[in-house]
C-alpha cells in the first residue's frame, strides 16, 4: 500500500501573448503583484503557430514565457488559472481579449499547463480547471507528447523550460538541505 504524502513544491510559469507588447508587460507585472518576483523572463517571440486567436486578438501576436522565484504547491494551479482569467478580463475592450495568459508549473518530471478545456489527456483538477500534461522530462531534457502544442515542442521553447527546470532543481535542493536531486 502506498502512503500518501505531500507533493514537492513546483515552479510557477506563465506564457503570455498579445498583439500589444505594453499590455503583455502590464499583464506580467500584474502577475508579480500576485506571485512575487519573476526569476526568468524569456525573449519576445512571434506567436505564429496558430490563427486560433486571430479574430479576437489579431494576427501579429508576440509571446513571452516567464517563471517566478517563489515556489508553489501544485494544487494551487486552478486558483492561479482563475486569477489569470481575471487579468485577461481586466484588459478586455469591447468583449475582446488583448492578452492571453496561460499558467502552469515545472516539476522534476513534467510541465503542466492549466486550461478550462477538458480533453482525454487533461484530467480535471478543481473549479472548472483541467491539467494539461504538456512536456515530460526524459533522458535529460523535456520532450513533447503527441498532443503537445507545436510551439511548445520547438527547440527554443524546450531549451527555455530546461533552463527553468535547472533553476527549480537548485531551489528544491536548497529547500531539502542539499540532497541529491536529478
Amino acid at each position: 500500500m502506498s502512503e500518501p504524502k505531500q507533493a514537492d513544491v513546483v515552479k510557477l510559469v506563465v506564457s503570455a501573448f498579445s498583439a500589444e507588447s505594453d499590455i503583455l508587460h502590464k499583464a506580467l507585472e500584474t502577475m508579480t503583484d500576485q506571485y512575487g518576483k519573476m526569476d526568468f523572463v524569456g525573449p519576445l517571440l512571434p506567436f505564429n503557430f496558430t490563427h486560433y486567436y486571430a479574430d479576437e486578438m489579431g494576427l501579429l501576436l508576440v509571446r513571452r514565457f516567464a517563471s517566478f522565484e517563489k515556489l508553489i504547491c501544485p494544487e494551487y494551479l486552478p486558483e492561479i488559472k482563475l486569477v489569470t482569467n481575471a487579468v485577461e478580463r481586466q484588459n478586455m475592450i469591447n468583449g475582446r481579449r488583448r492578452v492571453n495568459i496561460d499558467p502552469g508549473y515545472v516539476s522534476q518530471a513534467h510541465l503542466i499547463l492549466a486550461t478550462g478545456k477538458g480533453y482525454t489527456h487533461r484530467p480535471y483538477l478543481n473549479k472548472g480547471i483541467y491539467a494539461d500534461l504538456t512536456l515530460v522530462y526524459q533522458d535529460k531534457t523535456f520532450k513533447p507528447l503527441p498532443w503537445t502544442y507545436p510551439d511548445y515542442a520547438e527547440k527554443e521553447c524546450l531549451d527555455m523550460f530546461n533552463k527553468i527546470r535547472k533553476r527549480y532543481l537548485m531551489q528544491l535542493k536548497a529547500l531539502k538541505g542539499f540532497g541529491k536531486i536529478v
